[in-house]
């Protein structure tokens, strides 16, 4: 999976979660919470709706490991099967 290819299943998952949300404008370094309006529950429905894209599940004690669009980028990278 290439990086141009994580990134879309990232602007894809928060499309169908906040589809007001436009990708461009999201700050790669904040929390992606806070730059999207999402609650806890949009959160996880984000995290289902990427595993759905990629298959890469990631379990709850990550969640921290993938607070900022970066983060969630380098992390999906790095678990890339």
């Amino acid at each position: 999976m290439t990086v141009k290819d994580t990134a879309n299943y990232i602007a894809s998952a928060l499309k169908r979660i906040a589809p007001e949300i436009d990708v461009t404008e999201i700050d790669p370094e904040e929390d992606l919470r806070d730059e999207c309006d999402l609650d806890s529950m949009d959160f996880l429905n984000l995290l289902t709706e990427i595993k759905q894209q990629s298959g890469i599940s990631i379990p709850e004690s990550d969640y921290p490991k993938v607070r900022s669009y970066n983060q969630l980028l380098s992390y999906l990278q790095a678990h890339n099967q």
